[in-house]
């Protein structure tokens, strides 16, 4: 069962247009858009994750990646930040 709903407005064409691609792969409109939309959310997703570089810059993006880091206090004031699990309190008495 669905539980959220997403509303969309399209013009009368826009509709048809996706209807009619729809009934070609046997779905109906709103199995069709949602599987097109993660199809694309998943593709803009991973564009931030996964990138192709030729020989020549990938040895240098390696480079850039091994080279000593620049001084820089923002990345220092965050590395000295505690991660919420090092941070909390032990619960005493709690056994898995």
């Amino acid at each position: 069962m669905r539980d959220a709903a997403i509303n969309l407005r399209a013009k009368p064409e826009l509709r048809d247009l996706i209807d009619q691609a729809a009934a070609m792969l046997g779905k109906n409109r709103s199995d069709f858009m949602l599987e097109a939309a993660c199809d694309r959310a998943q593709s803009v997703l991973l564009d931030q994750v996964f990138f192709r570089l030729d020989d020549r810059r990938f040895k240098a993006f390696m480079q850039l990646l091994d080279a000593p880091s620049a001084p820089n206090e923002g990345l220092e004031r965050l590395m000295a930040v505690q991660s919420p699990w090092q941070a909390a309190p032990a619960i005493k008495g709690r056994s898995r």
